[in-house]
């Protein structure tokens, strides 16, 4: 049984992770950069240790540090949510050589589900159907021209070894590629320290739909259905929902068989996710594999009601899943915002800065992974995201409807936030009909500016009423008169075992 987990991670997964240790009766134990000395995951978890500066590679990257908090803590169990080493089959050797637990798939099936190249293959062995495109990477762009005027432009120029839209480019004529390709290699170099790429046909009009998969050490493989994550930017995903508004039964069964046949192949266990690109016409091809939870695992657990941090922690330790035999039928719809430190009308820019005010939603059907508190200062040296709001319904409506209430609750003052975009493609149409794509954000992108700048107004006004407020919280009150208490009344040793106020 485990006892203790290391997090090597920070912000709101840490924090979820924590939630679940706790729940489990089991320790945590956090890690800190020198930035996120007083960060929420700092202050809920049991212990703390700190590992280095503020950039990552000095901290939460920092194997070595990491290894010594390993033996500091006493740890029997190693938990990297996502992003930083989540990914890493190295590190997940190392921490198993060490004699802890990894929590996660074993590193062979991170390495070559990690791999876009050899994951495709794999895809195919078992029937799959892939995007068309090469099988080997691009190793000249005379190969690269040919390839891209066999499967027909547009194309996507990818990098082998990445992820997170790094190293991806849109390629619609010939004259473009070799530009797309010398920029895609020299981005994944920088990324991945890989510079092999790849090229596959572009779909138009594209449905990004994954599959939740789970796997135990007793060969058990299932699928807990699927998850829309179609609106995004720059391959970012802002907005995800389940079920999908666009597939239908029959499609989500051969998604659903397809996903578990990919799992098996690669002999997976844990946690995993098969993502899909799914045409105008409900096609589908086989995209990727992450080898990791994902960020919006939350939406898949408020429809099956099942924590899938604790079925990760059970196949850690061996036991089987618990989900039942028959197939999983969701209840009701949930939707999840990503909530970033960004201005979704300014490209995006990052918002750096104290957080001087935090209102978090509240109410039926609400829930909220948070890895931010007021007071906390947003530095530029990770990720900007600072929670996901997600909400139930027993259909979509009212899921939608929810997040709309939930977004018009949710203030923060002192940065600028993705709040006010997400509320904007919330309450949108093509949103709110569930007739969506890939390429929406991109259609409605001008209209959504316009109405953020008629917003900019009113969030001025906003930010000035706030500044008051902070003016007459700061003002000093007149002293107030202090009741004097005897020495040892109930009040004073209420909860004290030594007898002392």
């Amino acid at each position: 049984m485990i006892q203790k987990i290391l997090i090597t991670n920070r912000g709101e997964i840490a924090v979820r992770i924590i939630r679940t240790c706790r729940e489990q009766g089991i320790k945590s134990v956090a890690v800190f950069s020198d930035v996120d000395r007083t960060a929420p995951h700092v202050l809920k978890a049991d212990e703390a240790y700190p590992i280095g500066p503020a950039p990552s590679a000095e901290s939460y990257l920092n194997v070595s540090r990491i290894l010594e908090v390993m033996q500091a803590s006493a740890a029997d169990a190693v938990h990297p949510g996502y992003g930083f080493l989540s990914e890493n089959a190295e590190f997940a050797e190392t921490v198993i050589r060490a004699g802890l637990k990894w929590i996660g798939p074993s590193p062979d099936a991170i390495r070559l589900m990690g791999d876009k190249m050899a994951a495709r293959n794999l895809a195919a062995s078992v029937k799959a159907p892939v995007v068309p495109g090469t099988t080997e990477p691009i190793s000249d762009i005379r190969t690269a021209l040919e390839t891209a005027d066999e499967i027909g432009f547009p194309v996507l120029v990818k990098a082998a070894g990445g992820g997170g839209g790094k190293g991806m480019r849109i390629v619609s004529r010939a004259g473009d590629l070799e530009a797309a390709v010398n920029r895609a290699r020299s981005e994944a170099v920088k990324a991945f320290s890989d510079d092999r790429i790849y090229i596959e046909k572009y779909l138009e009009e594209p449905h990004h739909i994954e599959i939740q998969v789970f796997a135990d050490t007793q060969g058990r493989v299932i699928s807990l259905g699927e998850r829309e994550c179609s609106i995004q930017r720059r391959y970012q995903k802002i907005i995800e929902e389940t079920p999908s508004p666009f597939i239908d039964d029959q499609l989500r069964r051969k998604l659903s068989d397809t996903a578990v046949e990919i799992t098996r192949a690669c002999r997976y266990t844990g946690a995993g996710t098969v993502e899909f690109l799914v045409d105008k016409y409900k096609n589908y091809y086989f995209l990727e594999m992450n080898t990791r939870l994902q960020v919006e695992h939350p939406v898949t657990e408020m429809v099956i009601g099942f924590d899938l941090v604790k079925e990760q922690l059970n196949v850690a330790e061996g036991k089987p899943l618990s989900f039942p035999d028959k197939h999983l039928h969701p209840r009701g719809h949930a939707v999840e915002c990503r909530i970033y430190a960004e201005n979704g009308f300014n490209n995006f820019a990052p918002s750096i800065g104290k957080i001087l005010e935090l209102d978090f939603p509240q109410g039926p059907g609400v829930r909220l992974d948070e890895g931010v508190r007021a007071g906390q200062e947003i530095t530029p040296y990770y990720d900007p995201l600072l929670g996901k709001l997600i909400t139930w319904g027993q259909d979509r409506s009212e899921a939608v409807e929810r997040m709309l209430r939930a977004l018009q609750e949710f203030h923060v003052v002192g940065i600028e936030t993705s709040i006010p975009y997400c509320l904007l493609i919330i309450g949108h149409e093509s949103f709110r009909s569930g007739n969506y794509c890939t390429k929406t954000l991109e259609e409605i992108g001008s209209t959504l500016e316009e109405q953020g700048t008629s917003l900019s107004a009113e969030a001025a006004i906003a930010a000035a009423v706030g500044a008051i407020r902070r003016d007459l919280i700061n003002t000093p009150a007149p002293a107030a008169r202090t009741l004097e208490r005897p020495q040892n009344s109930p009040w004073s040793m209420q909860g004290r075992k030594d007898g002392l106020r």
